[in-house]
């Protein structure tokens, strides 16, 4: 029987489609055989500073003894550092021996390929190793050791291309004794950093050469002897990270110092407004939450507490009107991060504590938190993937908890192995995998669904 002209069609359609399909799977199959990853987590808090991750299809709970271990790669030193994934490599700092070193590492299974030493092992051996992310950026990468050692290093080879010193370089200094923290920010041709001096509290270089752009000139006081940033804190750098800003229609950078919340000009560096009320003497540590003309902050410790900022434009100046204030005792975040998800923040709530907390972040209005001891003990470091937060406490418990203001709903715990010293670094997901850095070693998770 002959077959009819539309079905033979049809067929032959179906036929190109299988081959057309086949060809595209095999190119797909091509450039994964390159490691021409499509997603980067490039530096500290992803790729927009804000620790959302796109992944999708991951798992909506995790199993009894949690997700598969996929691999662990060991001799990364002791640390408090995340990492950041570039290509087909992952980047991370550590101290091994009586240096601190950048690494660098495959994202197949965690070899090791280079490690370059950034500056002497830090002098506190209770809190020992860096606590940097590396900035990735291209061909080069950017990080920051606790002496203050800021570096430029090749990705390919771990080659030394320029070298600075916030000390020596700029007279910088930090607010208390744990030392230097950020993770160096890069925007054009710049790189931004804070030495934490008052003629350098924030610096922009050139991120080919070091040079200097501009640095940020801060008063020691006022008209009337008063700190001129505000009484609270100490002065010095702090231990957050920069953020980029379009408050006002104007492009700054904002971040947290010694004496709480600052702005300076993307242009020049001047100074363009601060805040005091939200700092502590100890450690100010959270990075800055920025959306439009709003910049939400929070500190920990007992003189610590959590602001919403409206930025407004008056004329060629700035100022920064508290919309809300909660003290330390209603809402703070330590140093575990928090996170913005449309009408809400998830966080960490609590000085060393880290009690789950969703915030309607416009009104302040706290919608649900915890009551009693949450599921793991200390401070809790945060990130979100897929409609869940992912609570890293400092005992090592790795928490799943859903992302919604309807209340908190745990989908699942389990412990990181071989955990000795304060289990603090910032978790990352990226491409169905769950990255755990635990001082010696960094834990690959799978956990698509």
């Amino acid at each position: 029987m002959t077959r009819p002209k539309s079905s033979f069609v049809r067929v032959l359609i179906c036929l190109v489609g299988v081959v057309v399909t086949g060809g595209v799977l095999t190119a797909l199959a091509a450039d994964s055989s390159k490691k021409n990853y499509l997603l980067d987590w490039p530096q500290w808090r992803g790729p927009n500073r804000d620790d959302l991750s796109t992944d999708t299809g991951l798992l909506r709970e995790w199993p009894t003894d949690g997700p598969k271990l996929l691999w662990k790669a060991s001799g990364l030193g002791t640390g408090f550092s995340s990492i950041s994934i570039a290509g087909d490599r992952i980047y991370t700092m550590g101290e091994r021996g009586e240096d601190q070193l950048v690494f660098a590492l495959s994202r197949q299974d965690g070899k090791e390929l280079w490690a370059t030493v950034i500056g002497p092992k830090w002098k506190d051996a209770n809190y020992s190793g860096p606590r940097c992310t590396p900035t990735v950026d291209g061909n080069l990468l950017y990080a920051v050791g606790t002496s203050g050692d800021l570096i430029c290093l090749e990705t390919a080879t771990g080659k030394t291309v320029w070298k600075k010193n916030f000390e020596k370089d700029f007279g910088g200094k930090m607010m208390s004794g744990w030392g230097f923290s950020e993770s160096p920010l890069v925007d054009g041709d710049k790189l931004l950093c804070t030495p934490g001096a008052q003629n350098a509290m924030v610096a922009a270089l050139n991120k080919k050469t070091g040079a200097k752009i501009w640095a940020t000139e801060v008063p020691s006081n006022d008209a009337e002897g008063k700190p001129f940033l505000g009484e609270g804190g100490k002065d010095g750098a702090a231990y957050s990270s920069i953020v980029n800003s379009n408050s006002g229609g104007v492009k700054q950078y904002i971040t947290l110092v010694g004496r709480g919340v600052i702005s300076v000009d993307a242009k020049n560096g001047k100074l363009l407004w601060h805040y005091n009320r939200i700092t502590n003497p100890t450690a100010v540590i959270p990075t800055a939450i920025v959306n439009g003309d709003y910049v939400f902050a929070s500190s920990g410790y007992k003189e610590g507490g959590t602001a919403l900022l409206k930025i407004a434009r008056k004329g060629t100046k700035f100022e920064a009107e508290e919309v809300y204030y909660h003290p330390g005792k209603e809402m703070q975040n330590h140093h575990g991060g928090m996170v913005m998800l449309g009408d809400y923040i998830f966080l960490g709530h609590g000085h060393n504590k880290g009690i789950p907390m969703c915030v309607e972040w416009k009104t302040g209005k706290i919608v649900w938190q915890v009551e009693g001891r949450p599921v793991g003990s200390g401070s809790a470091a945060v990130t979100y993937a897929d409609g869940h937060m992912y609570f890293r406490y400092q005992d090592a418990t790795m928490a799943l908890i859903e992302a919604s203001p309807d209340g908190y709903k745990l989908k699942g715990t389990f412990k990181i192995p071989d955990s000795e010293k304060p289990s603090w670094p910032h978790p990352v997901v990226l491409g169905g995998k769950l990255y755990l850095r635990e001082q010696d070693a960094l834990l690959c998770y799978d956990i698509k669904s």
